[in-house]
């Protein structure tokens, strides 16, 4: 009896709760991994240079690539308009083989994150080989993940409740980073490898956990024709829907890119992506420099560290907000108001000056939380993008992990040129070369190299304007690009109202079909 309350209490969990823990599984290892494995490797390992730089640059190509790759192995099967009767598989079917997926790649990442912080091949074979698992199973479960989000619900209202609770957890997966502060030690790295493997064993069994529940609520609802403890109204209630199988006609990826050239909405929306993605990891890459030269005269390093973690906690939390306004206007309002937010937030800081400190600390911080804030919101986006496709091109079932993965391949770019166009835009105003000095690593690393002597104390004024002509003029571009092209995007209002429609529509009368063989 004892055991079996707290199991009926977990079947009881409402579906988003469940769907959005999936998230915290992945933030307590990714945060630490971006904040560590650098430093891991070149103050621990003794990474050479050229072993890192090719590490780096392989992994460059890998993460850019395998997004599609795995998108198309993944949804392949879906692309038929014509399928064969009594050959295909069913909605639910599709749900489940997402949540299986899942259940394997989930530990997986987690083993392969551990990878990192044992030795157990040369450094620069390890550097390659960790990169390469991690960032695949990385992919894997990111894909699934959000295609789950298009596959369990279709109104706005359920997504947007599905990605509350992802931010939720995202959110709280975010102390990682404040946890790991207190075991990080390169000169004893037992107590940080301790500390990495019980992050790695929670995520992996959390992972297990997690996808049991969701296999049975899927399964369940089977059971239940009214769905009344699913968030979901895309088919999988009542009867099975029937999707094109391997055995259909299947296109080729030819003609699936054809039919996204032809897709207006996602031509727009990836252009507009490309800028976001950019300006997020700009965020990222230089959010250390511009404390150092604008504010580390005026704040602590404890409180640079403060900061630091918090510009990765904060967004999540701010996304709760966000998301309770999309709820009331739509996300491409909300999303239309953060560029000209950033737009405006830009132009006042450039006005007022380097000097005027509180406004560039609280521009500084609010600058990034906002960007990742939209990052974050455009995840709905491509939900509905799944949808008008699923619509314009007749198809049985959404691909929608096919589609992430397209629009993963067209904005990861923006993850590269973001520090090699600002490190030249600084170097063109102020003659600072930053690979001269030291190389940009992430928040929480030491320098990989020795770093040279510091420049003389009159170039310091220079490369000071130089950040923050860097840090208020990057977003002011990146908003007027983004305003534009968002401008360009209609689906939204009417057209997104008539595209659900159509795919409801869809749905009942696969229904019909299914029932009349």
């Amino acid at each position: 009896m004892g055991l079996g309350q707290p199991q009926a209490w977990l079947l009881g969990l409402p579906t988003a709760v469940v769907y959005g823990s999936l998230a915290l599984f992945t933030t307590i290892l990714h945060n630490v991994f971006l904040l560590y494995y650098v430093d891991t490797f070149v103050s621990v390992y003794k990474i050479n240079k050229m072993a890192f730089w090719v590490g780096e640059t392989v992994f460059l190509l890998w993460n850019s690539l395998n997004d599609p790759l795995f998108g198309w192995l993944s949804d392949r099967q879906f692309l038929s308009s014509q399928p064969r009767s009594g050959a295909g598989l069913s909605s639910r079917a599709v749900v489940l083989a997402r949540v299986q997926a899942l259940g394997w790649h989930g530990p997986l990442l987690a083993l392969s994150f551990l990878a990192f912080w044992v030795p157990w091949a040369p450094a620069g074979l390890q550097f390659l080989l960790c990169l390469c698992l991690y960032d695949g199973f990385l992919t894997l479960v990111d894909l699934h993940h959000h295609a789950l989000l298009a596959d369990l619900a279709l109104s706005a209202h359920d997504r947007t409740h599905l990605n509350f609770y992802c931010s939720l957890f995202s959110a709280a997966g975010s102390l990682s980073v404040f946890a790991s502060y207190a075991f990080w030690n390169k000169e004893d790295f037992s107590s940080f490898r301790a500390f990495c493997v019980t992050l790695a064993v929670s995520s992996g069994l959390g992972f297990l956990g997690a996808t049991q529940l969701l296999r049975r609520r899927v399964e369940a609802a089977r059971k239940d024709p009214g769905c009344s403890g699913l968030v979901v109204d895309s088919g999988l209630c009542g009867e099975e829907l029937l999707v094109g199988s391997e055995e259909a006609d299947s296109i080729t990826l030819g003609r699936y890119l054809r039919q996204l050239a032809r897709h207006r909405n996602f031509l727009w929306f990836v252009s507009m992506d490309l800028v976001q993605v950019f300006h997020c990891h700009f965020n990222s890459n230089f959010f250390p420099l511009f404390l150092e030269h604008l504010l580390s005269d005026h704040i602590s390093l404890s409180m640079g560290s403060i900061l630091l973690g918090l510009s990765y906690v904060a967004p999540h939390l701010n996304n709760l907000y966000f998301l309770s306004l999309c709820r009331r206007w739509g996300v491409y309002a909300v999303v239309r108001g953060l560029f000209l937010l950033k737009l405006g937030l830009s132009l006042l800081m450039l006005l007022a000056g380097p000097d005027h400190l509180s406004l560039l600390c609280l521009f500084i911080a609010s600058n990034r939380v906002f960007t990742e804030g939209t990052c974050k919101l455009l995840t709905l986006v491509v939900t509905d993008l799944v949808d008008e496709d699923l619509v314009l091109n007749h198809r049985k079932q959404a691909a929608s992990a096919l589609l992430f993965g397209m629009v993963a391949l067209v904005t990861k770019p923006g993850q590269t040129f973001a520090p090699l166009l600002g490190t030249w835009l600084l170097c063109f105003y102020t003659g600072h070369d930053l690979f001269q000095q030291s190389l940009i690593t992430p928040v929480g690393s030491a320098h990989p190299w020795p770093e040279p002597p510091a420049p003389a104390p009159a170039q310091a004024p220079t490369l000071r304007q130089g950040c923050f002509y860097l840090l208020v003029l990057v977003p002011i571009t990146c908003a007027l690009l983004q305003l534009f092209t968002w401008s360009q995007f209609t689906l939204h209002g009417r057209r997104l109202h008539m595209v659900k429609a159509q795919r409801q529509n869809l749905s009942q009368a696969q229904t019909l079909d299914v029932k009349m063989v």
